[in-house]
């Protein structure tokens, strides 16, 4: 090992090394562009790590890389801050051998990121600041307190079915109004127990929607503090069927819209393009991809059957595609017209300005011209 490390010092070569990063421990491997050279185990700490690279490695140049994960971006920070090229990869893209999927550890999965580092087949992800992170922390928690309100109504239905209660068929029911929560806190002819366990759902209730209130201030707070950040809500939210929450969404996932060098490489990072498995003469469409940015494509659909009943662009767009597909397939068409209107809004900074369609051009022009009957007519009396 030691003529190993005698000759990489008079070559100079760079040494390339994958971090198979876990919460109380890192394994990583090193090797040289040709070979692997040793894997060891570290503490999570970065200073050691680097500090063994110059102990072992002296005078050479270092690349390393690890998969996103539940660490984030803070190691990425700190070993560039340390003088090493590091790059975040998704795990998905990374290519693995039919033997390392069927002997899968921690060992073969840093060994194998040091080989696709050093072979240059590694293709890095967008890491954001430590301000862009820490913003967009808000809308996702926005979006978590949500599931966790839907959660706590669906314990309370199926608490009800349970003992058969009838529910008001109105249009209280679907929005939780506090006419229907008053219904439900006044129930009588339940246990005891049951009647407690309601009471707690409804308490609970109450606290995740307070919450959703206290974060949306939040989020408009944050806004108002930012001018730059500000004025990018207030463009996207020109956008029919984009409001104020669907607009911070949108800004904070994305941040460098810059990053997306076309449509189809947005739509591909959102999850709107299609999934086509195609072998030889055989073609199949596996409907739309499976891999898509949780936080954004269902934002965006929904955002979407907005538009089509405020935008008569994409209202005329929606009607065509019904008449040969159906309307799940029609609307993530839409959704994508949507997410053009984002990019070119994005890029230019600008607010979105809707198309006058051929029936409203018509309108305009009748009235110009009733408008001009009407001062001849007062010039001629």
């Amino acid at each position: 090992m030691q003529k190993q490390n005698t000759k990489m010092s008079e070559t100079k070569q760079t040494i390339y090394f994958g971090i198979d990063e876990h919460k109380k421990d890192w394994t990583v491997s090193f090797r040289s562009k040709s070979a692997g050279l040793d894997t060891k185990r570290f503490e999570p700490e970065a200073n050691k790590l680097v500090s063994y690279l110059k102990c072992t490695y002296p005078d050479h140049k270092y690349e390393s890389v690890y998969e996103a994960g539940f660490g984030g971006f803070w190691l990425d920070r700190e070993l560039r801050a340390l003088g090493v090229k590091n790059i975040v990869v998704n795990p998905a893209d990374v290519a693995t051998k039919g033997k390392e999927k069927a002997q899968k550890n921690d060992k073969k999965d840093a060994q194998k990121l040091a080989r696709e580092l050093a072979s240059g087949n590694l293709e890095e992800i967008y890491v954001p600041s430590v301000e862009d992170e820490a913003i967009r922390t808000i809308p996702r928690l926005r979006e978590q307190t949500v599931k966790d309100q839907t959660r706590v109504k669906n314990r309370i239905k199926s608490l009800l079915c349970l003992y058969n209660v009838d529910i008001p068929r109105n249009d209280e029911m679907p929005h939780w109004s506090a006419n229907f929560i008053k219904y439900l806190s006044e129930l009588k002819g339940l246990p005891a127990e049951t009647k407690y366990t309601l009471d707690t759902h409804l308490a609970i209730l109450a606290f995740i929607r307070a919450q959703l209130s206290q974060i949306i201030r939040k989020m408009r707070q944050s806004v108002k503090e930012d001018k730059v950040l500000k004025a990018k809500i207030e463009h996207l939210s020109s956008i029919p069927g984009i409001g104020f929450i669907t607009a911070m969404g949108v800004q904070t996932e994305l941040i460098d819209i810059e990053r997306f060098p076309s449509l189809d490489n947005l739509a591909s990072f959102v999850g709107l393009s299609p999934a086509v498995y195609s072998s030889g003469e055989h073609s199949k469409d596996l409907g739309i991809t499976k891999r898509y940015k949780k936080y954004l494509r269902n934002r965006l659909i929904e955002s979407a059957w907005m538009a089509v009943r405020y935008d008569a662009e994409l209202r005329g767009n929606y009607e065509e595609y019904v008449k040969r597909m159906s309307k799940q397939k029609a609307i993530i068409r839409i959704a994508k017209k949507l997410l053009n209107r984002i990019m070119y809004v994005m890029k230019n900074n600008v607010d979105y300005k809707p198309k006058t369609t051929k029936s409203e051009t018509k309108k305009k022009s009748v009235t110009k011209q009733n408008e001009k009957k009407k001062v001849k007519l007062k010039r001629v009396s």
